[in-house]
């Protein structure tokens, strides 16, 4: 059996959650998300805590019942708490600003790269170097912070480009010191 898997979910106060033919869903104060389980894996709830079993120890059954427990984890901790990413975007000239649902990226070239940004994420700008990422699914929250950051990535000899907040880019020496 899955180490990750065999522990059960503790629900949080304020979180709802309901099972229906196989599709969890999951409220909380943030919102509202649902998940289809794949068909071997069951999930039971039970004195205020989420239980994942799998039928039998297969490789594919015990790397699902891992990964199901996993997302059914970031569910509850999306809806109660949300997700969160920083981006930082470093060089002359380069910026963002928030025009409604678009973001509009200044990096150096000849115009200005236009992101739809999709819904159930929220993006602030508080300065227009740093960018604030918010929602309450995980993977989508990291999925536009890649999406941004692979417009312009952190070049290694002057360190201009989006990346992440915190993020060590290793430079490199230039042709003149060799």
């Amino acid at each position: 059996m899955s180490r990750v898997g065999k522990k059960p979910i503790t629900i949080p106060g304020g979180i709802k959650i309901s099972l229906d033919k196989g599709i969890i869903a999951i409220e909380g104060k943030q919102g509202k998300l649902d998940y289809k389980i794949p068909d071997p894996i069951k999930v039971e709830v039970k004195d205020n805590q989420v239980i994942v079993t799998t039928p039998d120890d297969q490789k594919r059954n015990m790397s699902l019942h891992g990964l199901v427990r996993t997302l059914i984890s970031n569910m509850i901790k999306g809806v109660s708490e949300g997700y969160k990413k920083e981006l930082e975007i470093r060089g002359v000239g380069y910026k963002a600003q928030i025009d409604g649902a678009m973001l509009k990226i200044s990096l150096g070239f000849s115009h200005p790269v236009e992101y739809q940004i999709p819904e159930g994420i929220t993006v602030e700008a508080p300065k227009p170097t740093i960018l604030h990422i918010k929602g309450i699914d995980k993977v989508k929250v990291g999925a536009v912070a890649a999406e941004i950051r692979d417009y312009c990535k952190p070049e290694p000899y002057k360190g201009k480009g989006v990346r992440y907040m915190g993020e060590y880019v290793r430079h490199k020496a230039g042709k003149t010191v060799a």
